[in-house]
């Protein structure tokens, strides 16, 4: 039995790209695609008639237009769901892996990796065990010894780190807004909220705190 995969990710030529990498590998299958979270759960619904199981792993990115992964990860925690998702994004293990993981992912791969180790990982997470990189190890060595140097930027949530890094990035609150389909009200208050608990007092010192903290590029 192969294992079938469900990709999730909002670029078309990145999920064409993951879905040759796993189809070269003899014993997985792509059975489904989606670019949003709305595609996700109608494709998720539609595979689990007849009370089979949608898919053995969801490949899912975490900069989704609208719900983010990590609003997926969430939701399937709270539905009870049993899917075991793995993690491919473009952002560094020391921003998201952790958080995905504390969400309900069973594993966390970067884009710019090794594309065999995107196979490695997915055969590892149907196996229902955790796919860790060893950088994240460390990290997760370094959070149980340390739990008192968290950086501020750990106490946000997920949907204000986001909203950093978007900023940090150079987009524009109306551009932010319209990539995470909210008003432009809200991603104020999320901004606002970020300045409150960074002590920061305007989007320059927010980039410039994104970029020391490695949460964007210098």
């Amino acid at each position: 039995m192969s294992i079938q995969v469900v990709l999730c990710d909002d670029h078309a030529l990145i999920r064409r790209g993951i879905r040759d990498t796993l189809s070269d590998a003899d014993d997985i299958q792509v059975v489904g695609e989606a670019g949003d979270y709305g595609e996700l759960r109608t494709l998720l619904r539609q595979r689990s008639e007849g009370g089979k199981p949608p898919c053995d792993v969801l490949v899912l990115d975490i900069n989704l237009p609208g719900r983010s992964g990590l609003d997926v990860l969430h939701v399937l925690k709270d539905e009870g769901t049993a899917i075991k998702v793995l993690i491919v994004s473009m952002y560094p293990e020391d921003q998201y892996a952790i958080r995905a993981l504390r969400a309900g992912a069973q594993g966390y791969v970067n884009k710019g990796g090794d594309p065999q180790l995107l196979v490695q990982a997915v055969r590892m997470v149907a196996q229902g065990r955790k796919y860790i990189t060893p950088e994240i190890a460390q990290m997760l060595a370094e959070n149980l010894n340390m739990p008192t140097t968290a950086q501020p930027h750990e106490k946000l949530s997920d949907r204000e780190l986001q909203t950093l890094v978007m900023i940090a990035s150079g987009k524009r609150l109306s551009d932010i807004a319209t990539d995470l389909v909210l008003s432009p009200k809200t991603v104020s208050v999320y901004r606002a909220r970020v300045l409150e608990k960074l002590q920061l007092a305007n989007n320059s010192e927010l980039t410039v705190y994104a970029i020391r903290h490695g949460l964007v590029g210098g």
